[in-house]
This record gives C-alpha cells, sequence and structure tokens, in this order.
C-alpha cells in the first residue's frame, strides 16, 4: 500500500502562489536585514548576534554591487565541544539572501541543501519540498531577523570586519 495516489491528478489540490504576499514578506526582509547590518553594505562585513551562551547567528557581506548584494545568514554552533553537545554543522539553518537595492527587497536564494527555491513545487516531489517552500523560507528568515533584532547582542569589537 502506498501513501501516495497513483492518479497525478488526484494528488493536486489548490495551492496557488501568493505573489503579493511574498513580495510584501521580501520587503520587509529587506528593511529588517538592513536594520540588523546598520546599513553598512561592504563587502566582509559580518555582524555576530549572541541570543544567549548556546545560541549565535552569523551575518555577513559576501558581494555589493550597484543594484543588489549578497549575504549569508547562519546560525553559529557555539556548544561546547563534547561528544552530546557537537551538532553537525549541515544541521544548523544557514541562507543565502540576494538585496535588490532597487526595488527594496531581500529574497532567499537558497536555504540548506536547497541550492535554487522554486515559487511553487509539485508534490508530492522526490526531496519532499513543501508546495510554498519559497514563502516558508522567506518567512522563517522573516522570524529569525526579528528574534535577531529584539533578543541579540552584539559584541562591537568582533561584529566589523572579516573574521
Amino acid at each position: 500500500m502506498s501513501f501516495f495516489p497513483n492518479n497525478k491528478s488526484s494528488s493536486k489540490n489548490n495551492y496557488r502562489f501568493n505573489l503579493a504576499s511574498l513580495m510584501g514578506l521580501c520587503a520587509n526582509n529587506y528593511l529588517l536585514s538592513l536594520k540588523l547590518l546598520a546599513e553598512k553594505l561592504e563587502i566582509d562585513t559580518v555582524r555576530l548576534f549572541s541570543i544567549n551562551e548556546s545560541l549565535s547567528y552569523r551575518i555577513s557581506v559576501e558581494e555589493v554591487t550597484k543594484y543588489t548584494s549578497l549575504i549569508h545568514f547562519k546560525q553559529c554552533d557555539v556548544s561546547k565541544h563534547t561528544s552530546k553537545n557537537i551538532i553537525e554543522s549541515s544541521m544548523l539553518p544557514s541562507m543565502v539572501i540576494r538585496l535588490y537595492h532597487d526595488a527594496k527587497v531581500a529574497e532567499v536564494i537558497s536555504s540548506q541543501n536547497i541550492k535554487h527555491l522554486k515559487a511553487k513545487y509539485d508534490y508530492p516531489n522526490e526531496c519532499m519540498h513543501q508546495q510554498n517552500e519559497k514563502q516558508l523560507t522567506n518567512q522563517f528568515l522573516n522570524d529569525w531577523l526579528i528574534h535577531c533584532l529584539a533578543n541579540g547582542q552584539v559584541n562591537f569589537e568582533s561584529s566589523w570586519g572579516s573574521s
């Protein structure tokens, strides 16, 4: 017995990609990203946010052009490196975000092992992505940014410049 229906027409549901919702979310992410970076968009700029002794985030500027910037946002492993506390780095959330300065939007362009996020996925699919994976990933970024702004503490001595 399979959990996946044999008839492809019965596997389709009524999910519709909502561009307005995604663009609103991306516009909010743009503003929050600039706020986290204190509008310092220069290559090799790094900000470290410590939420508590076991939770830390790193945001770094990888590329800056006239109309776009590329930033990398990831959770850092700050655990005591004992056999019980080691977290595989591949398990820590990590995203690459493109900032479009002319449109004032920030879009997640890759996350974890997903190199290119589609606006809509058929379901079920080989990688088991959600139908609205792009929307969910951008919402996750939004939650992350809000969390860092609300609860993060920045060590300014180690936050600016390259690491």
